[in-house]
């Protein structure tokens, strides 16, 4: 049952006066400031991580997107785990997620017994800055550990070694307990164990997908290694191969081109979807991002074809529905942020080739190598260039004429209320923080664009229902003129590099037309850009279902279980209202939903290809479609029944 959260909001309808913030802006520019020695402060290491979490991993969020700050934590003390994997020590990782309170147990070395507490409480300490230690090794700079530390309302380090035990315990990186060194018994390794501050992680929960989404990708990238999570085991034999045969959305036309080589490992294949689809990784840091790596894979999968078929194909051809991994090894790796999403070096080694030269000739060799060896992939693969070839021309004259379109109706009939990151370059900075809203209607999008923040927040008006895109060719994405305004404000007509909000939240009525609308457009990006919902930039927002209120307090609940706990906190006496679509909810309240609190459910690919999860839900009518929302209606009228008893009980 889903956690009550209860907020109440105070919204003031008296005007915000202009005059006294001019008169403070005029005393202060009239005033002398004080600039001496009192105005100087330094901050320990744990403070200024409290105080600049971002700095050290990223967004912070509540655990519903797959890169929020509590997986962040999780992987800075897995990192570690593997470091030791990698370096022969240790092939069992086991980890516990139980009531908020993270376990990670490895079976390395264990940590040299003397530095327990500085590794885990002095910046910049640790064994990675010795590279005979940790030749290449996922992080450099450390602060790992110290964040989770820092972070957390517990943490305890657990190190064994040389049959010794040595434990030391914080609080919000405060020493609580520092244990002698005791002669033990058990397994040499060590042992994290942390709660994450909900001073920090508001109202967090762990989300098991995108756990399970990080250790696959440990295993896949260190075959021989075992991580146990929860009891249950992960493992794979073939590495990127095992990630790409798993993850793949649909069927591939070829089978997968597996090749490895001296600090490289590749995985190649094509499908029938749209877009392009990558999995790329530094020394087993999973960068989803891409970088320079990815950059130099994507240029050298083309020039190798080109080469091999002495054709000089259009990289757009090429590369047109590729599904490919890519992972590499290199000394000191930099990356543009603390989190490590994007690397930022182009050498692989103080004395090695640039990037692009390393995965270039690897690829000429291999790749070139494997397509004269095997006839058969190279045709496949042939033909389905040149079947992109032919689609990419089909459409050449629509594609101009829907542009057009796409511009004149955007300039004349204001369907998107951009944001002004767009237009401003020194604004460009946060364009990680922008946020397209889809709405249905001219009352719900009036509403969000009145109270969304201008600077980072755009709002996309629908104009009724969008076709059910399903088994239709991309030549309907140019056709159907809401399918094309919405690709044009996207800017992701080739691809996601020119992706113009980061987050894109399908914003509909909490009806049944509502779910239609949300449905069917999850399916044209699915049909058409499965790339922007796997790269997580697809979310659905949560609005409150009913307010319930007095003349003291007012709740925004989100079930029913939210306002039955809300009528018992008021006692029975509260004035109820059920909001059915987005365009009854005033803009003063509506604020209050799109703002820091705002509730995102991301959308979410599972296992099944997404071809067969479109067909089943989205295609013709069938016996099996039939009888699943037969039976499931059944369970949603069971729900509703228990529901109203404990409605009719708490009042």
């Amino acid at each position: 049952m889903q956690k009550t959260v209860q907020k109440s909001f105070v919204n003031s309808s008296k005007p915000l006066s202009i005059q006294p913030i001019l008169e403070a802006s005029f005393n202060f520019m009239a005033e002398e400031v004080e600039y001496t020695e009192d105005n100087i402060r330094s901050l320990d290491w744990k403070e200024h991580i409290r105080m600049r979490p971002g700095m050290y991993i990223g967004k912070l969020g509540d655990g519903t997107a797959y890169d929020d700050g509590i997986y962040v934590l999780i992987k800075e003390v897995l990192d570690n785990c593997i470091d030791e994997f990698v370096m022969g020590n240790g092939r069992t990782i086991e980890v516990s997620i139980k009531d908020k309170t993270v376990k990670v147990r490895d079976y390395g070395r264990g940590v040299p017994l003397g530095k327990v507490v500085d590794v885990v409480s002095k910046i910049n300490t640790g064994g990675k800055y010795d590279s005979k230690a940790f030749k290449k090794s996922v992080g450099l700079n450390g602060v790992g550990t110290k964040a989770v530390n820092a972070l957390s309302t517990y943490f305890k380090i657990e190190s064994n070694r040389d049959d010794k035990t040595k434990v030391a315990e914080f609080s919000r990186g405060e020493l609580t307990m520092d244990g002698p060194i005791e002669v033990s018994t058990r397994r040499k390794g060590t042992k994290v164990v942390f709660t994450p501050d909900e001073e920090i992680f508001k109202d967090y929960h762990f989300r098991t997908q995108h756990i399970e989404r990080m250790l696959w990708n440990y295993v896949y990238l260190n075959r021989g290694l075992t991580i146990i999570f929860n009891g249950e085991k992960y493992f794979s034999e073939r590495g990127l191969y095992d990630l790409l045969e798993k993850n793949m959305s649909d069927t591939p036309l070829y089978p997968i081109i597996h090749l490895e080589g001296e600090d490289i490992e590749v995985a190649i294949t094509h499908t029938n979807s749209y877009g392009e689809e990558y999995y790329s990784f530094v020394n087993g840091q999973h960068t989803t991002q891409g970088g320079t790596h990815q950059g130099a894979f994507r240029e050298a999968v083309v020039k190798t074809i080109r080469d091999h078929f002495q054709k000089e194909y259009d990289a757009v051809d090429v590369r047109s529905s590729i599904v490919a991994a890519v992972s590499v090894k290199v000394m000191e790796p930099v990356f543009e942020s603390q989190t490590k999403t994007k690397l930022g070096s182009n050498d692989v080694g103080p004395d090695g080739p640039s990037m692009r030269a390393f995965v270039m000739d690897f690829l000429k060799k291999y790749l070139d190598n494997f397509l004269h060896k095997n006839p058969e992939v190279a045709n496949a693969l042939q033909g389905k260039i040149l079947q992109s070839e032919r689609e990419r021309k089909d459409l050449a004259g629509i594609k101009k004429l829907a542009r057009k379109r796409a511009k004149e109706v955007s300039l004349h009939n204001r369907k998107l209320r951009d944001c002004r990151v767009h237009f401003n370059e020194e604004k460009k900075a946060r364009r990680e923080e922008t946020t397209l809203f889809i709405t249905e209607g001219d009352s719900a999008s009036g509403s969000i664009t009145k109270v969304r923040d201008v600077n980072t927040q755009a709002v996309f008006s629908l104009k009724g229902k969008p076709l059910n895109c399903f088994g239709l060719t991309k030549k309907i994405v140019y056709e159907n003129e809401e399918f094309n305004l919405l690709q044009a404000a996207l800017s992701i007509e080739d691809g996601l590099d020119d992706l113009r909000y980061n987050k894109v939240v399908l914003a509909t009525d909490a009806d049944v037309d509502g779910m239609h609308i949300r449905l069917l457009l999850i399916t044209f990006f699915l049909q058409f850009f499965p790339d922007l919902v796997k790269n997580g930039h697809l979310s659905v927002l949560s609005t409150p279902l009913f307010r319930v209120r007095d003349k003291k307090q007012t709740f925004y609940c989100y079930s029913q279980q939210e306002k039955n706990d809300a009528i018992y906190a008021l006692k029975g006496k509260a004035e109820i209202t059920r909001f059915k679509g987005l365009g009854e909810i005033s803009p003063d309240e509506f604020k209050n939903f799109i703002g820091e609190d705002m509730r995102l459910e991301p959308v979410v690919i599972g296992k099944e290809s997404v071809a067969d999860l479109l067909c089943f839900y989205m295609g013709k009518n069938t016996p099996d479609r039939q009888e699943f929302i037969i039976e499931n209606l059944k369970v949603e009228l069971d729900i509703e029944d228990e529901q109203e008893e404990q409605e009719e009980a708490a009042a």
